[in-house]
């Protein structure tokens, strides 16, 4: 396996990132936007025989004054063709070995796999258990979609449909969705979560020349009043579920039932083949978990984090 660092363009990396549905984390415009709130990103592309077969994106951290380093790749390597175990160690190590850090660096992979034994990971180097999200294959039908919600879920969009509610599509000028996020920091400070930076945002919508390419808002209003809203990051042809709010009435009137199937909706006609709905975690926020395994997703633990 030979890995070059930072040698191929953006539009390279994005061709075969859409191709495989690949992570958020591991999306061109994700680093980039890194970068720009100053965080140190590292690209490397792996081939064998000159074919790729992999493409792994790294954040940096820096400590003892760039002395020491930690480089994660989060839900990464994106894996361009089918390896066996023993390639995918081959292509790991290539990866610790020739990333341009100094020596005193730690190299972790969260991989975007279940555990098992094409994983190409010793379990004697998991240093921490992995999170679980649903995944939403939106190239079926809409029928097929709605079929396969859970009855109660399904009973509830159709009561959302019913109700006063009104569904708008929400533009992609930061002044347009900013409400959503100061919602969304407000929700974080309460509960003590962490999420990406605000600014984050307003550079992810205007990553690429099509800014409704890279961001989907949608909101709930009853009469002039905004009740609920969502926002999604797409990337490429996948696309994660990355802010949700709503208030006691959007709540009451299953806001979010209706805004999620609207969006799958709109995701579909952009080319969008898989939304990640986010973490799961069935004791801390138990209800928002069962909102998402209720859509018909398939769950997936990852495997965890690896050095």
């Amino acid at each position: 396996m030979k890995v070059t660092w930072d040698a191929i363009d953006a539009a390279t990396w994005d061709a075969h990132h859409a191709r495989m549905g690949a992570a958020l984390q591991q999306d061109w415009a994700y680093g980039a936007c890194m970068k720009t709130l100053g965080v140190h990103v590292l690209r490397g592309w792996v081939t064998r025989n000159g074919e790729p077969v992999a493409l792994a994106q790294f954040i940096v951290r820096y400590f003892a004054g760039q002395i020491a380093s930690m480089a994660l790749c989060s839900l990464g390597p994106v894996w361009l063709v089918p390896l066996t175990a023993k390639e995918k160690v081959q292509t790991y190590l290539a990866l610790k070995k020739t990333i341009p850090l100094n020596k005193l660096r730690v190299v972790l992979f969260t991989p975007a796999e279940v555990q098992g034994a094409d994983l190409g990971l010793s379990p004697w180097r998991r240093v921490m258990t992995g999170q679980s999200t649903v995944m939403l294959d939106i190239t079926q039908s809409l029928t097929d979609l709605r079929a396969g919600l859970d009855k109660r879920w399904r009973h509830r969009l159709g009561g959302a449909e019913n109700s006063e509610l009104t569904v708008h599509r929400v533009g992609t000028n930061p002044g347009q969705y900013r409400w959503l996020l100061d919602a969304d920091m407000q929700q974080r400070q309460q509960r003590g979560l962490l999420g990406l930076p605000l600014q984050f945002f307003d550079l992810y919508a205007q990553s690429r020349q099509q800014p409704s390419k890279n961001i989907l808002t949608i909101r709930a209003d009853v009469g002039r009043d905004r009740v609920a809203g969502m926002l999604f990051l797409i990337h490429g042809e996948a696309a994660t579920y990355q802010v949700g709010w709503t208030n006691d009435v959007g709540r009451d009137q299953h806001a979010h039932n209706l805004i999620l199937w609207h969006g799958i909706q709109e995701l579909q006609a952009r080319g969008v083949r898989v939304l990640d709905l986010g973490g799961v975690n069935t004791i801390r926020s138990a209800g928002i978990a069962r909102f998402k395994m209720s859509t018909g997703g398939q769950v997936i633990t990852y495997a965890g984090s690896y050095f």
